[in-house]
């Protein structure tokens, strides 16, 4: 049986300081600041304002005990030492739930759902909804230990479903993911469906074979293909050259803090709140330095070339993830909008669709509580 060890978020002022000394000394290039900066990758005036935060306003201390709230843990599976918060909520042990982060984000995308999710009762909700949660971090980000070469999802899968299973000892579990969360939770689902007895998206992951049958398919996979052109390279380079970025942004805290920043907010929904809002200094920063910290900016994006060496997102002929599927469809999320649903039923055994009244790639953190209500009706039809 592998050994559950105690973890804890343990950032010394040393390592800190040489973070903020380099953002405080960043040559700031002659870039001019244009009008709709955004269009044209991270906007220099946000960037400036966020690293001005961070130097003389973000409470790095704070954070920390923030990252420290819930109990966490590492284990070592396979040939890595997974990183994983672990609250056993009012369920008791009973209602096991994974919930898979993807990139640029975290496990702590997750912070603002955690106790809703673990204690509703707390706030308002019945403890019949509780869950027990597993938030870990994926191989290669964050506390989770680095890869010797790229790692992709079909592999996280399997080491989080032995997570769960061998470590943990939940024999059946609900999975729930975004992002690269979605392929992870799709595979866990495709490969591990005796245990991971039904998941929950909102991203959809997996491609059918034969391509686009119908009109409305094919109208959408022109549409993915032309939001690819407009705001895909980050993949393309990622995917295909990632060590390139990896030497670009390696001590560069105010790089990695704009390649970041600019997917938050190309991704996020927008329509109601300005980027701010939906996703404050304090938070945003937060996630960053999950990043800096931990050296994890180069095999972060090495999760990419992971997923063309897997061998990508279409299913062969004739297969399909058969375990009950349920979707969040968040309007908002600009680079992978929701295919039709013929094309979802093709890939997944969809038992439940939710068109969500706003929110973008970002679910649980841009709304958390449609997140925590969607997830937990979810699992309620789940069983």
């Amino acid at each position: 049986m592998t050994q559950v060890q105690p973890f804890e978020v343990r950032w010394s002022q040393s390592d800190v300081d040489a973070v903020l000394d380099k953002v405080r000394r960043y040559d700031w290039p002659a870039i001019p600041d244009v009008q709709d900066g955004w269009a044209y990758g991270c906007d220099g005036a946000y960037l400036r304002g966020l690293c001005d935060h961070w130097t003389t306003a973000y409470d790095w201390r704070a954070a920390q005990a923030e990252l420290n709230l819930y109990p966490q843990f590492t284990a070592r599976v396979e040939d890595f030492d997974l990183h994983f918060v672990h609250v056993t909520g009012e369920a008791g042990g009973r209602r096991p739930l994974i919930l898979s982060h993807g990139w640029p984000g975290s496990h702590y995308e997750f912070w603002q759902v955690i106790d809703k999710l673990a204690f509703p009762s707390r706030h308002g909700g019945n403890a019949e909804d509780a869950f027990d949660l597993v938030i870990p971090s994926l191989p290669g980000f964050g506390f989770s230990s680095k890869p010797s070469r790229p790692i992709g999802q079909r592999a996280t899968a399997r080491l989080f479903n032995q997570l769960m299973v061998q470590v943990l000892g939940y024999e059946t579990y609900l999975a729930q993911g975004g992002d690269w969360g979605s392929m992870v939770t799709s595979w866990m689902g495709h490969d591990h469906g005796a245990h991971a007895r039904a998941i929950h998206l909102n991203m959809m992951a997996f491609r059918p074979a034969g391509g686009p049958k119908t009109e409305a398919e094919g109208a959408w996979a022109a549409r993915q293909g032309a939001m690819m052109d407009l705001m895909g390279a980050y993949f393309r380079l990622q995917a295909s050259k990632p060590q390139s970025l990896a030497w670009l942004g390696a001590s560069n805290p105010v790089g990695q803090a704009a390649w970041i920043a600019e997917r938050f907010h190309d991704w996020s929904d927008l329509s109601q709140r300005p980027f701010e809002t939906v996703h404050p200094h304090d938070r945003l920063i937060t996630n960053i330095m999950l990043y800096v910290m931990t050296g994890s900016f180069a095999t972060g994006a090495w999760y990419y070339r992971g997923l063309l060496e897997e061998g990508g997102v279409a299913l062969k002929e004739g297969e399909r993830c058969e375990t009950p599927t349920a979707f969040a469809n968040f309007p908002g999320e600009a680079l992978y909008a929701a295919p039709p649903r013929s094309w979802a039923d093709r890939a997944y055994n969809i038992v439940r669709w939710t068109d969500m009244p706003r929110g973008g790639h970002f679910a649980a953190m841009e709304e958390p509580d449609l997140f925590v209500d969607d997830v937990r009706a979810w699992a309620r039809s789940a069983g």
